[in-house]
């Protein structure tokens, strides 16, 4: 439409139609799409700007894209997989852009997409989740390679493993290597870091909103989106993500239904948070769970040897009720 500032939304498995810019040290996502199947790009006049994850079937998590000023000014182009037009782009009242403070923003859809094996939602932290150090976690997009060098066709989507660096360690790199004032301590509350101190691997430009994906009791949850950083895998010098537990309540407050996972001090869940009375696993399950295969591991035990000669569904065709029994 003549007049329209086209900023593009696609929800992608692998790859875009023209995508420009890629991860740094990576190598390419898995062809097959199951990857990484809540990865956005968002693009602007048919070219990428910034990332995001899908997080629910009308809200994507992102940072801000800069370009597109009001979601009013956004328009949906054709890409691989679908597209679809931005109802809204919400900021967090606290952002601001020259110290990356509160860079994080909830982008709703018009419409909802349709979950299937390639388009799918990224797990959430709640607040008090807790990431263990030096976990392995991978950040996805169509950064560059290099700063300023793109990656020529086929242009699949990138991923790189990086470990998480706690905010103290990460603010004395920082400290270390850079002795500008204004650089003194500047990973704040909001923020997590990834990446290596001896640098070669890490988001780059046009990663900005990707996210930050870590393993949690099987499961992979949204652990930041990217942000910021000086230059792109230099040495002491990490990836700088906003922290998505630091930011789950105000989340929370704009999508009522959503559903956060804890995650313990060793990187793994506790089980599920109750959010608006929605119920959800609990502990005590698992518990019920080891206790009737104890019980039911005793009880095999002491059966006569012809009994363990029969296959296993034999065994329980032939306790019958007895074998519900044991779960009352």
């Amino acid at each position: 439409e003549a007049g329209r500032n086209p900023c593009i939304f696609c929800l992608s498995y692998s790859a875009i139609s023209q995508p420009a810019q890629r991860i740094m040290g990576g190598e390419p996502a898995p062809s097959d799409g199951l990857s990484w199947p809540w990865q956005v790009s968002i693009l602007y006049r048919d070219q990428p700007i910034c990332g995001g994850a899908l997080i629910a079937e009308k809200w994507v998590l992102a940072v801000f894209p800069n370009r597109c000023s009001a979601a009013h000014q956004c328009a949906v182009r054709p890409c691989l997989v679908l597209t679809s037009d931005i109802q809204q782009i919400i900021l967090h009242p606290t952002y601001d852009s020259d110290s990356s403070r509160g860079d994080i923003a909830l982008v709703e859809l018009k419409s909802p997409v349709s979950f299937t094996k390639y388009i799918l939602p990224i797990c959430l932290p709640e607040t008090s989740a807790k990431f263990s150090m030096e976990e392995s976690c991978y950040v996805t997009g169509w950064g560059d390679i290099k700063p300023g060098v793109e990656l020529p066709p086929p242009l699949t989507l990138q991923e790189v493993k990086v470990p998480l660096i706690d905010r103290e360690k990460c603010n004395s790199l920082f400290n270390a290597t850079q002795h500008e004032p204004q650089l003194h301590n500047p990973v704040g509350p909001g923020m997590i870091c990834a990446g290596y101190q001896e640098g070669g691997k890490d988001s780059c430009q046009g990663d900005s909103g990707g996210p930050l994906a870590c393993p949690c009791d099987g499961h992979w949850v949204l652990a930041g989106v990217v942000s910021w950083g000086i230059g792109c895998g230099r040495p002491g010098l990490p990836g700088v993500y906003s922290s998505t537990p630091f930011y789950a309540t105000w989340i929370s407050q704009h999508i009522p239904n959503m559903t956060f996972v804890t995650c313990g001090k060793d990187g793994t869940t506790s089980g599920k948070s109750e959010v608006n009375g929605r119920e959800q696993n609990s502990p005590v399950v698992t518990l019920l769970l080891v206790f009737f295969t104890l019980t039911f591991y005793e009880m095999l035990l002491s059966l006569p040897s012809a009994h363990l000669l029969m296959g296993y569904v034999e065994f329980v065709q032939n306790l019958g009720t007895d074998a519900f029994k044991l779960l009352y």
